[in-house]
């Protein structure tokens, strides 16, 4: 694989190093979270787990409060089946299928602090396992509505980018362009951005991975209540004047989008990332219009054809 060999202006590294890219390989993943593997660590980590548990997605969220009741009632279930299903006055099974399924849904009763009454425990030692579940039962689902509170509450930024990003006509020269919107009805304002070429390179004989931040035609916009095309001007100062697709393609290179902005909403601000491989750039298009106009007059922007492009 072939390295461009070019010289420009120093670089931020930007906290990646320098190590060279393998192909394919992303410095940050499209969703903007990084694209690195770390090992060493323990497999459960009480420092993580609330992160991991509020940054998750919702379907796993789900299915680990789902399993988790789900495993803690029939372990209950099962001490209460051990301890004697006659220990559990009003229980109406005969098999021991019917016995452990009173004891399950009494078990989901007592944790719940439901007790509808018609199963109740009998003797000591019953008593004192119920007494203990609605303890549990109560703390975990102080837990589990703190965690609901902490994603719903969590500020993030619901970002789109344009599938790909384009070298298209700008002004007299030509501009590497992409093009981003907001995917909610919440103002954004002071949005900021910024742009890094990435790209492999030999210097001083060795293979590295060079960072070069790129000049914006504006880097910062006081609301975002419209679509934003971020533009990058290619002039004799940029580290892309001249260089060709296939040179992006031998270099590896990663485009990668930095944006922070302040939510109107949570009064907070927040952060979104992006990045785009090489075959993510398109020469000679650019993108199609998104803004028109109803029959009231009012301004309409369509989020469907944000990453629509046409041959330039």
């Amino acid at each position: 694989m072939a390295f461009i060999k070019r010289k420009h202006h120093e670089e931020d590294d930007l906290g990646f190093g320098k190590r060279p890219m393998g192909k394919d390989q992303r410095m940050m993943n499209a969703d903007g979270t990084s694209n690195v593997k770390r090992i060493g660590l323990p497999i459960f980590s009480s420092n993580d787990t609330y992160n991991w548990l509020i940054s998750m997605s919702w379907r796993k969220f789900m299915f680990i409060i789902l399993t988790a009741y789900l495993a803690i009632n029939i372990l209950f279930a099962t001490v209460y089946v051990i301890i004697g299903i006659e220990n559990l006055h009003g229980a109406p099974g005969i098999t021991t299928r019917d016995h452990f399924f009173d004891a399950f849904f009494f078990s989901a009763q007592t944790i719940s602090t439901v007790g509808y009454g018609h199963i109740s425990p009998v003797g000591f030692l019953t008593s004192c396992v119920a007494a203990f579940e609605s303890m549990l039962g109560l703390l975990a689902f102080a837990l589990a509505t703190g965690l609901l509170y902490g994603r719903f509450s969590r500020p993030n930024a619901k970002i789109l980018y344009s599938n790909n990003m384009v070298v298209a006509p700008y002004k007299d020269i030509t501009g590497l362009m992409f093009r981003l919107a907001n995917g909610r009805n919440n103002q954004l304002i002071e949005i900021e951005v910024q742009m890094v070429f990435t790209i492999n390179q030999v210097v001083d004989g060795k293979r590295t991975r060079r960072f070069f931040p790129l000049n914006l035609e504006r880097n910062k916009i006081g609301l975002l209540s419209l679509s934003w095309t971020v533009v990058h001007p290619i002039d004799e100062k940029s580290p892309l004047f001249g260089m060709t697709k296939e040179e992006m393609m031998e270099g590896e290179t990663e485009v990668l989008i930095l944006l922070n902005a302040f939510d109107d909403i949570f009064s907070q601000t927040v952060h979104s990332r992006a990045s785009y491989l090489d075959e993510h750039i398109l020469f000679k298009h650019r993108f199609s219009p998104i803004l028109s106009q109803d029959e009231e007059g009012i301004t309409t922007l369509d989020l469907s054809k944000l990453s629509n492009t046409v041959l330039a």
